[in-house]
This record gives structure tokens, sequence and C-alpha cells, in this order.
């Protein structure tokens, strides 16, 4: 059995495709390399150049490579930037996902485990988000995100689609130094870049009806995520029924300036991070209960806030000295 992994190049997808090599599990990349790297895909891997919307590419991709499931990772993932971009958001997002769902009903393929996101539930009216906490997305990604699901839902029903979607909420840290965020909007990269570029590390607003006025958040470690997306596989092609959609989270909030005061610690480099406006977007807090993913994917934090930046920074160092080499 082989899983396509769409957005296989990039940060997530590639430990994704990580994770799966580790299980034994056969997979073959899709990537348009808009925001992935063709480093990060494994020799042993079979890839793709090519975007989700050339619905003639990904046909031939599910036949050649005898594909039986898909993780669907590809898309556009910046919540902040989709408010100025809108039309693109859901192009990559909702159109490419029809595309993708049209060309597995054509071959036949009938399990999916989607890459979805905190941000569908908006700012979320309680202290710990669940499954069944109202949609209220504030951005057109996270609207984007929601409509994917739906989609699953809706072929689930009109094709007999077997789906789950897992809500990530912040992702960082690496599983490998040779894979790492290069996101031009994620937190841990803009801090990381800033220090490596003698800059100070900016927070994006401190007014927020947190107790610190920063931005709270969810962190998991991005070696985690990918065993979740690896045991949602397993489960589906064990004929295993999953929920439609689990929370990705650790039931604990981190502000984004005890983030900043564990980057100071992990890399030694001490800062008074500069405060500048909110981003459009931002909602104030996502915290998240994993417990239906700890029941049915194993899902659990495997690794503390500190090794989560102490190992994002060992990777950004390493691709930093990489590119100087």
């Amino acid at each position: 059995m082989t899983w396509l992994v769409t957005g296989g190049a990039g940060y997530i997808g590639s430990h994704v495709v990580a994770a799966l090599g580790e299980a034994g599990m056969p997979c073959v990349v899709l990537d348009d390399l808009s925001s992935g790297h063709e480093s990060f895909v494994p020799a042993s891997v079979p890839f793709v150049r090519g975007s989700i919307l050339d619905a003639g590419l990904v046909k031939q991709t599910l036949a050649e490579h005898e594909v039986t499931g898909v993780i669907h990772i590809a898309g556009f993932k910046y919540a902040g930037v989709s408010v100025q971009r809108p039309l693109h958001t859901y192009e990559q997002n909702v159109t490419g996902m029809a595309v993708l769902l049209q060309a597995m009903q054509d071959a036949g393929i009938d399990r999916a485990v989607f890459s979805s996101s905190a941000a569908v539930y908006g700012t979320p009216p309680t202290d710990i988000v669940t499954e069944d906490t109202p949609k209220n997305p504030e951005s057109p990604y996270g609207e984007s995100k929601l409509i994917g699901e739906w989609l699953l839902r809706d072929q689930g029903v009109a094709a007999g689609l077997r789906h789950t979607s897992l809500r990530y909420f912040n992702v960082v840290g690496s599983g490998s130094v040779e894979l790492y965020d290069s996101s031009p909007h994620n937190l841990f990269p803009l801090v990381f870049d800033a220090l490596l570029a003698g800059r100070t590390p900016r927070i994006n607003g401190d007014d927020y009806p947190t107790p610190d006025g920063t931005c709270v958040r969810d962190y998991i470690h991005v070696a985690d995520l990918a065993l979740a997306h690896v045991e949602a596989a397993r489960k589906l092609d064990e004929g295993s029924l999953l929920l439609p959609a689990y929370n990705l989270g650790s039931g604990d909030g981190v502000s984004v300036r005890e983030i900043m005061t564990a980057v100071a610690a992990a890399t030694g480099i001490p800062f008074e991070p500069e405060i500048t406006a909110r981003r459009p977007g931002d909602p104030a807090r996502i915290v998240a209960t994993g417990e239906l993913a700890a029941r049915d994917l194993h899902w659990r934090m495997r690794h503390t806030l500190d090794e989560m930046v102490v190992s994002a920074w060992n990777a950004r160092q390493h691709a930093a000295e990489t590119a100087t080499a």
C-alpha cells in the first residue's frame, strides 16, 4: 500500500514522509516547491514536482505509483497573509482539495488524512478547545480549512471516502537537523532569522486579553505530529473507524513572550523583544485537549517546550551553516 503525501517536501510534510519510512509504509511525494525543498525528500522516495491544481498530473501520479491513500498536507498555510490574498488561499486550499478528491474518486482511492488547522475555531469561547467547540474561523485560511473538512465529509457520503482531519495547533521543533521550518511567517523562523542577522525579534501585539498580553498557543513538536499522521493512515489501511476530526494539542498554553524567553535560553543570546502591532487574523488564545487523538491515534506530547526550541534552533543553525559551506 502506497500513500501519496501532497506537500511532502515542506516542513511538516517531510517529517510525515520520514515517519512513514520509519514505519515501513511506502509513499510518494507531490509538491510544487512553492514553499518546500526537494532536498527534504529522501532519495529513496519518489518525488513528483507539480501542483495539486494540475488534475492530469495528480491522476497520473496516483496511477503510476499505485497509490492507495492520500495524506493531504499541501496548501497555502499563512493565516495573516490570507487576509490580503483570499482568492489565492481559496484556490490553493479549496479548489486544490476538490481537484484532488475528484482524482481520488476516479482512481478508486477511498482513504484520506487531511492537514486541517486550529484556525477553524477562530478565537474559541472556552479555555480548552475540544472537537465540538463551535467553528468560527477569522481568516480566509481558517475558512478554507473548514471547507476542506466539509468537502471530505460530503465526499464520504457521496463516494464512501474514509477520512479524518487532523487539526494542528502551533507546530514547532525538528525531528532532524536536515529538516527545518523555513516559513517567512511562522514564529520560530522569524525569531531565529532575526537573531542570526543580529536583529531584535518582534512580538506582534502585546495587548491581547491574555495574562501577559501576548498570544497564547498550544505548541506541539513536528515529529509528534508526524507520528499521528502515520497512525491515522495505518488505522485507515486496517479499516478502523476514525472520527471526522481530531485536535492535536497538549492542553497547555504558552505565550509568545514565554517562547521568547525559552529562545533566549536555548540560543544563549539575551534579548528584549520589540513590540509591534497585531497581525490581522490572529486570535488571542487557542489551547486544545488531545484526549480523543490520544485514545485513537496514540497521540501524546513527547517533547518539552525547551526540547522543541533547542531542536528547532539546531536545525536552523545547520541550515545556515550548510548554506554558507
